[in-house]
């Protein structure tokens, strides 16, 4: 594990911290819900559900993160703006965590916005997302205008898939505005990287370097979408070895970015959770023992992945001698 150069810039939502050195805060897992042929959604338009299954699996990811010592989020999907409000005013009552404001089209955002801010939710909102090309006026101020604090910054270069390129995209060039200039014009403090520009499991490598790059130079909580690459795979994995095989290669590709510093992780189908964040989790504790004994960073003052996990190893930590720094 390691350590980065830059400062890191770490922001609170609700009673979360995101961001930070590798070990500092838990990190963030964030299932989808009433996504597209959602199986527990029977109107997408009328925003008509199985509300029990769905509270379901609210409470079972919240749970898992809770027994992992990893923090939660809902990434809530909206297809319709008859539909979104239903969505985020249900996943609000069952849960206290902060939810991911997604949707498809910019009528369907602009109607979850106006809506989180006439119920007082856009304190427990983080805003899916902010890309590019640079985003609608009208959007930009509509987010600023609901008073969100928080956002998804989606650095997706087409020509440069290269820490350097995705950071291009944040900084902006002499002729694009770059998006964390524009989230600040949205009154953004908080900013989530997505460096998700992977769809083939290979190419998740490439946004875990990129995940490196950007919190090395930047210091910017960042994270991805594996769920990217494995869903696309799904189809050959189930055929030729078998659900339990898929679910096996899931949980590897989900907990990779976690050894390269990723702070947050949308995991995709929320149905995901009990193969993915154990696993998760465990990546984490790994990082949080290297960066207590290797750099004497105290433990998070939440329960985190090493305390919730293997409590046991805490006390071993404690008689562990120091490395030895050879001298040139």
């Amino acid at each position: 594990m390691f350590k980065f150069n830059a400062p890191q810039k770490v922001f609170r939502i609700g009673k979360m911290k995101v961001g930070g050195q590798p070990g500092e805060n838990p990190k963030v897992m964030i299932g989808t819900i009433f996504y597209e042929r959602h199986k527990i959604v029977e109107d997408p338009v009328e925003g008509i559900f199985d509300e029990k299954a769905a509270e379901a699996l609210i409470n079972k990811q919240d749970s898992l993160c809770e027994n992992c010592g990893l923090s939660s989020m809902y990434d809530v999907v909206g297809i319709s703006a008859e539909a979104f409000p239903k969505y985020l005013d249900f996943v609000a009552d069952k849960s206290e965590n902060p939810i991911l404001l997604d949707a498809w089209t910019l009528d369907v955002r602009l109607a979850g916005l106006q809506h989180v801010k006439e119920v007082g939710l856009s304190n427990r909102i983080v805003h899916n997302s902010i890309m590019p090309p640079e985003p609608a006026a009208q959007e930009v101020a509509a987010i600023k205008d609901a008073g969100i604090k928080a956002s998804i910054l989606l650095a997706f270069n087409v020509e440069d898939k290269s820490p350097a390129g995705a950071i291009s995209v944040l900084k902006g060039t002499a002729t694009t505005k770059g998006l964390i200039d524009v989230a600040k014009d949205a009154g953004i403090e908080g900013m989530m990287v997505d460096l998700s520009f992977a769809n083939a499991i290979p190419g998740i490598g490439l946004s875990c370097k990129a995940i490196y790059g950007v919190k090395d130079q930047l210091g910017l909580a960042a994270g991805g979408a594996p769920s990217n690459a494995t869903t696309v795979w799904k189809p050959f994995v189930k055929d030729k070895w078998g659900i339990d095989i898929y679910k096996a290669v899931e949980a590897t590709c989900q907990a990779i970015p976690i050894a390269f510093g990723a702070d947050w992780l949308m995991y995709g189908v929320i149905e995901a959770a009990p193969w993915v964040i154990p696993a998760v989790a465990s990546v984490d504790a790994m990082a949080l023992a290297v960066a207590n004994f290797e750099f004497k960073m105290p433990l998070p003052e939440a329960p985190c992945a090493l305390s919730k996990l293997f409590p046991e190893y805490i006390d071993r930590l404690k008689g562990m001698l120091p490395p030895k720094v050879e001298k040139p």
